[in-house]
């Protein structure tokens, strides 16, 4: 049975001017136009019998017609102009009465336009109810992926398709307090009821530790205090050795492009590093990796040994052309001594233990497996089929490295989905929280924020060819980088303040629906304006709450201000920042 139902005695007015994607309607009835708001939607006659066109009320104006003031009298002076009541209106889709045996079926294309004259009826009450539950009926076997209810019908559920929310990426933006955090435990809860569920969520700051069910795998990124513990990936301590850093990442880490010995540096440090690497291999066993062998080949290698040899070209001497044997300085002497210098000082450093003091198993070739396993294998696939949604803990990475590191893991988990057989390839979600941070909008070059951009970049670019889906987590949408923003055909926008942040989200709205760009701002705390191919009408949603609610460490100032007993520990607190651990 068809929801529309209109008669011509309800229209609220009838179309004058018809443009690609928008038209005007004059509106005549007064009373009308004053129920009329901007972004509700409403519905025009289609030239197409069976079809109805849907629209969202872009401007409303309302002016006196000029040909109606000319020649009047003084005397009519009192007299009310007849006006000119003009709603602009941007078309966004089609309802089909009926499709093959389906009836009121949704479509985010144009077909047709309005006709002059077609009738526009306002979209509201129980019509408006049953269009909501039209659209929200999304054709899915199993759980539904739902964020919450429409804020123009509370009673209609705003559901979304969740094969195009991956597939083509996504974005989450909201400012400090906006409800980003309550977004994303919301879509974590929809994606834990699935039982082959895959994805890796980069928790920056650890607010996501609350989030704990079977479904859910907690690691942390090794930090000072795990370095004498023992405990390793079965213990949920991620340890990210020195070997798996392809050949960028080494040189910004520990080649100082400004010294006029940086070339040489490089070259010798890329030689001295494979020449380890191949050592390392045993030629009957890894023939076939020796034959494909690069710098970027992910094998174990001893750093002392690199070391050593670095050293030794350092203060190398060789004979000269009178035959003595240490006459004169060798091609590199002296030249690398600041290279040693910053390798040996991160060695040194315990916020880097993760990279430079591995346990014993971390240098084995099978470890890399294992760990490539717990962190891109699905939730079937797990041990007793549970953390399918792995959730990893940078929050004692330091700061300097942390996009080098994140970037690091995003690459495992891209190349190993690019190596792994198409009928064998398990899609799996990438959900990159505060990537402001880690994938930035302005990087100097061969710095290791360009090293991190250039990985998800081609991410973005290339994911979803390999079953890999991006869904970029900011609070500062104008400092994240615009070829990654460009890439998220779906956006979920909290409360935006800021107009650079607005600006950036507008760009990615279409042209038609630029009008949305002004609800950033006034976005009640908790509610989302939802665009993209995920959804099949770009609208206002009430984010419901979620199952567990992660730890987004907004303090109370007031309230704990007004409490009688103090708070304070700060004895505890510098010996935790000495031993740069807060356990």
């Amino acid at each position: 049975m068809a929801i529309f139902d209109f008669g011509d005695g309800e229209a609220l007015g009838s179309v004058i001017s018809v443009d690609t994607a928008a038209v005007v309607v004059r509106v005549d009835d007064l009373d009308r136009l004053k129920r009329l708001q901007v972004n509700r939607l409403v519905v025009l006659q289609s030239s197409r019998p069976g079809q109805h066109l849907i629209g969202v009320v872009a401007k409303i104006t309302r002016k006196p017609d000029d040909r109606d003031l000319e020649g009047m009298e003084e005397s009519d002076a009192d007299l009310v102009p007849n006006e000119n009541n003009l709603v602009r209106i941007a078309l966004i889709g089609t309802l089909i009465d009926k499709e093959g045996e389906r009836e009121n079926v949704f479509r985010r294309t144009l077909e047709t336009v309005p006709e002059i004259d077609a009738n526009c009826f306002s979209l509201e009450g129980d019509r408006l109810t049953n269009f909501m539950q039209v659209i929200s009926d999304v054709q899915v076997d199993g759980p539904k992926l739902s964020l919450g209810h429409f804020t123009l019908d509370d009673a209609a559920i705003a559901y979304l398709n969740g094969n195009k929310l991956f597939q083509r990426h996504a974005v989450i933006v909201g400012s400090t307090g906006s409800g980003k955090s309550w977004t994303t435990a919301r879509l974590l809860d929809q994606i834990a009821e699935l039982p082959q569920a895959n994805v890796v969520l980069f928790d920056i700051h650890g607010e996501y530790r609350p989030l704990q069910s079977d479904a859910f795998h907690h690691l942390k990124i090794a930090g000072p205090s795990d370095i004498d513990s023992g405990r390793g990936l079965g213990d949920g301590i991620l340890h990210l050795p020195y070997w798996l850093l392809g050949y960028e990442a080494l040189v910004s880490m520990f080649v100082d492009r400004s010294d006029q010995n940086a070339p040489n540096q490089s070259m010798v440090m890329t030689r001295t590093i494979t020449d380890a690497k191949r050592s390392a291999l045993n030629v009957k066993d890894h023939a076939d990796i020796l034959a494909n062998f690069t710098i970027d080949s992910p094998v174990p290698f001893d750093l002392d040994a690199v070391l050593a040899e670095l050293s030794r070209l350092d203060t190398e001497r060789v004979p000269d052309a009178r035959g003595k044997p240490d006459g004169k300085a060798g091609d590199f002497n002296g030249k690398l001594s600041r290279l040693i210098q910053r390798l040996g000082a991160k060695r040194q450093d315990r916020r880097l233990a993760f990279l430079f003091r591995p346990p014993a198993e971390c240098m084995e070739m099978a470890w890399l497996g294992k760990m490539v396993h717990t962190i891109s294998a699905g939730r079937g696939a797990q041990e007793e089929g549970t953390g399918g949604i792995k959730i990893i803990d940078f929050s004692e990475v330091p700061s300097d490295i942390l996009p080098l590191m994140v970037s690091l893991l995003a690459q495992i988990l891209f190349s190993s989905s690019l190596w792994t057989e198409r009928e064998k390839r398990h899609p799996i979600a990438m959900m990159c929280d505060e990537a402001h941070l880690y994938i930035p909008e302005r990087a100097q070059a061969d710095s290791s924020d360009s090293v991190a951009v250039e990985i998800f970049e081609r991410i973005a670019k290339e994911g979803r060819k390999y079953g890999i889906g991006l869904v970029v987590i900011s609070q500062r949408p104008s400092e994240v980088n615009r070829t990654v923003l460009s890439q998220c055909n779906n956006v979920i926008a909290m409360r935006l303040t800021n107009g650079d942040d607005q600006s950036v989200i507008r760009r990615l709205l279409p042209d038609s629906l630029g009008g949305f760009g002004d609800l950033l701002p006034v976005l009640d705390t908790g509610e989302a304006l939802v665009v993209g191919d995920a959804s099949l009408l770009p609208t206002r949603v009430r984010i419901s709450e979620p199952a567990m609610k992660p730890d987004s460490q907004t303090v109370a100032f007031w309230e704990c201000w007004n409490e009688d007993d103090p708070k304070s520990d700060t004895e505890k607190a510098v010996l935790s920042w000495r031993r740069q651990s807060i356990q």
